[in-house]
């Protein structure tokens, strides 16, 4: 998000706010992103934050296939609040642990596929692919890019 990996991040608890500016073509644009946690016991606050968002981003953790088995609902969650036509990230963090990968990239990218939302994978803590994430975000949001 910033350009550096915080070793010492801990999980959000709750709902966190982000702010991150970017320069698309000859546009600025400012993402204004709410991090909500994905436990069970946090899920009734996500609705009023989904209600008002431009863009839903799905994360889950390659090494985790329980993260991943939770994405329908997620990605349910997400269109029953904003309608069928919203756009959805579906990414897959923690590529730099390759070695304990437990999702397929080809399995990930059937599931956006199916349900015709983007996708991508990262790494937060090499920084792989997480500005590739934001431009991808902030290009679907201006319409300059729709789909990829």
């Amino acid at each position: 998000m910033y350009d550096s990996f915080d070793q010492h991040y801990q999980a959000t608890i709750g709902i966190d706010f982000l702010s991150k500016t970017l320069q698309i073509d000859d546009n600025t644009v400012r993402l204004q992103l709410w991090d909500t946690a994905g436990q069970e016991r946090f899920r009734s606050l996500i609705p009023s934050y989904i209600r008002d968002s431009n863009v839903g981003i799905i994360v889950y953790n390659v090494t985790e296939e329980k993260s991943f088995a939770k994405i329908d609902t997620w990605i349910k969650d997400v269109k029953d609040q904003r309608g069928d036509d919203v756009i959805i990230f579906l990414v897959g963090n923690k590529t730099d642990l390759e070695a304990k990968r437990k999702v397929d990239i080809s399995v990930a990218e059937k599931k956006a596929a199916e349900h015709n939302i983007h996708f991508i994978e990262t790494s937060a803590k090499s920084g792989y692919n997480v500005n590739a994430l934001f431009q991808r975000i902030a290009r679907a949001i201006t319409g300059l890019n729709k789909f990829d």
